[in-house]
Parts: structure tokens; sequence; C-alpha cells
């Protein structure tokens, strides 16, 4: 799994938690993968878009007939998260495979947005299906 996760990391430029909230409000798309428990216990993330793993590519692949509107270009910086930073890192890669070569992921995952002291949204989260 190591060997699997460095292959996924290679050529990322992964994105700590400032990083990550400058990019977003420069127009990145934040995608949210933790599951509902998760963020029933950590909470939702500002401007995050909730996208279950298991169909990521197909709404977020611009050619896809199933993609979110957001998902305008292979341009688009996307950046995913999940609870520590390991599961968005493979997402990532496998978005860079389909051609979105502006995806990257949160190192630390939301584990260090909230070790960095960054707030969690006060509104519910946009989830996606």
């Amino acid at each position: 799994m190591d060997a699997l996760l460095a292959q996924a990391r290679d050529g990322l430029r992964r994105l700590d938690p400032h990083e990550t909230r400058a990019a977003v409000a420069a127009g990145a798309l934040l995608i949210d993968t933790r599951t509902d428990v998760q963020r029933e216990r950590q909470g939702d993330l500002p401007g995050a878009i909730v996208i279950d793993r298991t169909v990521l590519e197909w709404r977020l692949d611009p050619a896809s007939p199933n993609r979110i509107p957001e998902a305008t270009g292979y341009d688009r910086v996307i950046i995913v998260v999940c609870r520590q930073g390991y599961s968005s890192s493979l997402a990532a890669a496998s978005l860079r495979a389909l051609g979105l070569h502006n995806a990257t992921d949160l190192a630390g995952g939301v584990e260090a947005w909230l070790a960095a002291g960054l707030r969690m949204a006060s509104t519910p989260a946009d989830i996606r299906f």
C-alpha cells in the first residue's frame, strides 16, 4: 500500500490547509469524499461539494454525461479531501489519469484543517449524488 500511495502522490503538489483555503477562494473546487459518519463527527468544510468516492470520476470528468455543473473543463483546479489525506491522494491520482491535470489533495485531510484552527461550515453540506 505504501508503494501505491507513493506512486499516486508522485507529481502531486499537495496543499496544506491554508493553501487549500486560498485556492478555494480563487475558484478551485473543493471535493469532500468523507463518509456521512466522518462528516457528522468532524463537521463540513466551507465551500466543499460532497461527492461519494464511488462516483467521483463520473461527477468530475467534463466529458461525462453524469458530471456536476462545476466540472467545466480539464484545467479546473480540483482539491480532494478525506479524513486524513490518504484516500484523497489516490482519488486525485485517478482524476489526473482522466486528464484533470490540476487535481490534487489536502495533505493531512480534515484532521490537518482542524489542527490548523480553520473553521468548519456553519451551513449544511452541498451533497451531490
